[in-house]
């Protein structure tokens, strides 16, 4: 298995087969804490093997750089089919995100794991903005 895309962006959608995004960012600045971002989307893109068919188990935690959880983990199956006459199939995931709280500046993480095995970690960025004078 391997992870193509994973990325937050302001936007996606997947439609025939085509992952679409818009704006992929992995920093926020805000004037204060908590943050609340109003919304964004996580994509992801797997790419599996002809062996690789069958069931899988995905897990995605969002934390802190303390390993604190800022949401509950997502965990879904995933069923791989590859096509006769292929030899990959991939599959997208499209998670939109609706006011989004961090609790603190720092660097938070978004991590991928696939049937129990870490595949991908995405960083995300909180900073505060500098005051006016």
């Amino acid at each position: 298995m391997k992870t193509e895309i994973f990325t937050l962006c302001d936007a996606a959608t997947e439609q025939q087969g085509k992952l679409n995004l818009l704006g992929s960012f992995d920093q926020l600045n805000a004037k204060q804490a908590p943050i609340s971002h109003p919304g964004c989307t996580l994509a992801l893109k797997l790419r599996f093997t002809k062996i690789e068919e069958g069931k899988h188990n995905v897990k995605i935690t969002f934390g802190d750089e303390d390993g604190n959880l800022v949401m509950p983990p997502i965990e879904f199956p995933l069923t791989i089919v590859v096509a006769p006459g292929e030899s990959t199939a991939t599959s997208h995931l499209v998670l939109n995100m609706q006011q989004l709280k961090l609790p603190s500046f720092g660097e938070y993480t978004i991590d991928l794991a696939v049937d129990g095995r870490a595949e991908a970690a995405l960083p995300l960025y909180v900073r505060k903005l500098p005051e006016s004078a």
